[in-house]
């Protein structure tokens, strides 16, 4: 059931209007855990018995965990948990991408040995619920927590239904604490989460997938005939189309769980602003950035045992990142290069450009955030190309100069036709779009960077707030057309 769909809105309007109807707490929290089952069984029934295997077992696992004073105990019940549950995500996200790796081992070293094709669904979410149950073990493992007492509470914090397959990842303490008071929304919540899930829908059914997707399918499918401004085009659309689809989502999910009455955490912090990939990661996809920082980068040691372990750490984390999106390479790739960027930051940083005060003035602060950008959407052709080929052919059309050098002649000279160089013509019209759309995200990520959306619409004359959500809503849904595009990120 997807938030851009006409399901979901009858879907939610009667979620919203029940559990305003139930005075009782405990009832009305009942009543939102058996709809988010009901929610997540629509898309396959018998995957909710994954979500009842890891409520269940990271339940009783934590208990035990706190229960006993034995370290190795502790251990052995935390092993059980990781078992479970990392056991379920490698073998539906990993297993086929396992198999065929190893069969194409095989046929390399020559031993003879190979596997039949296995036929794995991927249960939609469980990327995002694993994290969020396996961080209330490890959160009761490392003392930061105790267990919880309440079991209703502790299932509901796992299957929220607003956030349950694609985010954000909510911290235990986050959520569980609001289930001790009744709560159903008030006046200013349900009106910011609406205003909230029409932000979000705006940027996922009109920017995301009526703006960006044609123009990234359309060059991505022909990388090969792609030139120097198609392959730009394409990949800044990609960088928006991401973009908007993920904070499309989030906003969303954040908006009906505040009518709902429950707070969840931003997941997005203007991240085409950053000065920095530390700083890009401090603002893109927060809840998952901070899960490894806080369970895998600060475990392995972070930066307390040296520069050189401090790199391998960065390393590692921004890998299993790249991992944790898909079982692909071409995944590993993408976060390969973000952990090169890391490194190369600090070592920049250390050695002289955090010296030098140009960079703190708004020409410096601005190459810096325009840099960024640039090398985060290099990063972007390895997420979203098909293959290593289609990826290095795009890479090749957007760096190679003697693409951009005959660009900019046929641009020069009246008599030639831009289109003889650009293998995909998309029309003067798109890309004119998609570039007026980055700048324009660009420049507004730059405004609000150290500011929020609740902010600067706070700020805003009511009536204007009104037009423009009001505009929101009418674009949206003429642009909805009964064809519901799957948000990005349901495949992680």
């Amino acid at each position: 059931m997807l938030f851009n769909s006409y399901t979901f809105f009858i879907f939610f309007a009667a979620v919203l209007l029940v559990s305003r109807v139930i005075s009782n707490w405990t009832v009305r929290k009942s009543f939102l855990l058996l709809v988010s089952y009901l929610f997540y069984a629509v898309w396959n029934p018998p995957f909710v018995l994954l979500l009842w295997i890891s409520t269940i077992i990271d339940w009783v696992v934590s208990k035990q965990v706190h229960a006993t004073r034995n370290r190795h105990r502790k251990f052995i019940f935390l092993l059980v948990s990781l078992f479970v549950n990392l056991g379920m995500l490698a073998y539906f996200k990993y297993g086929t991408f396992a198999l065929e790796n190893f069969n194409l081992l095989s046929d390399a070293l020559g031993w003879g040995c190979h596997f039949g094709k296995m036929d794995i669904i991927l249960p939609v979410g469980i990327s995002f619920y694993t994290f969020q149950t396996l961080s209330y073990t490890l959160d009761v493992y490392y003392d930061r927590i105790t267990p919880w007492d309440s079991f209703l509470d502790y299932a509901l914090y796992v299957t929220f239904f607003p956030q349950l397959v694609a985010g954000p990842i909510v911290r235990a303490p986050e959520f569980l604490e609001q289930c001790k008071t009744p709560c159903k929304g008030n006046g200013n919540q349900l009106g910011w989460g609406f205003c909230l899930f029409v932000i979000g829908l705006f940027a996922k059914v009109v920017l995301a997938d009526n703006l960006c997707a044609p123009v990234v399918e359309k060059i991505y499918s022909q990388s090969a005939e792609a030139g120097f401004l198609s392959a730009w085009t394409g990949t800044l659309a990609f960088a928006m189309q991401i973009f908007y689809d993920f904070f499309g989502y989030s906003t969303c999910a954040i908006g009906v769980a505040l009518c709902l009455g429950f707070e969840l955490p931003d997941n997005f912090r203007f991240p085409y602003a950053s000065l920095g990939f530390s700083d890009f990661w401090q603002r893109w996809h927060i809840s998952l950035s901070s899960w490894l920082r806080d369970y895998l980068y600060i475990p392995l040691g972070g930066n307390r045992k040296g520069t050189g372990r401090t790199y391998i750490n960065l390393m590692l984390t921004m890998l299993l990142g790249g991992l944790w999106h898909g079982a692909s390479w071409m995944f590993v790739i993408w976060g390969g290069l973000h952990g090169i960027y890391l490194i190369a930051e600090r070592l920049l940083v250390k050695s002289f450009i955090g010296r030098w005060a140009i960079w703190k003035g708004f020409g410096g602060r601005l190459a810096i955030m325009v840099f960024t950008f640039i090398l985060v959407c290099i990063t972007w052709v390895f997420f979203r190309a098909g293959d290593l080929a289609s990826a290095f052919e795009i890479l090749r059309s957007m760096l190679y100069p003697k693409d951009a050098i005959a660009f900019v002649s046929s641009a020069l000279d009246p008599a030639a036709s831009i289109k003889d160089i650009e293998g995909v013509w998309l029309g003067a019209n798109k890309y004119g779009k998609i570039f007026a759309l980055t700048i324009a995200s660009l420049v507004f990520h730059y405004r609000l960077r150290s500011s929020s959306i609740e902010e600067w619409f706070g700020k805003m004359n009511s009536v204007l707030r009104v037009i423009i959500l009001a505009a929101m809503m009418f674009v949206t849904f003429i642009s909805m057309g009964g064809n519901d595009s799957a948000f990005i990120y349901f495949q992680f």
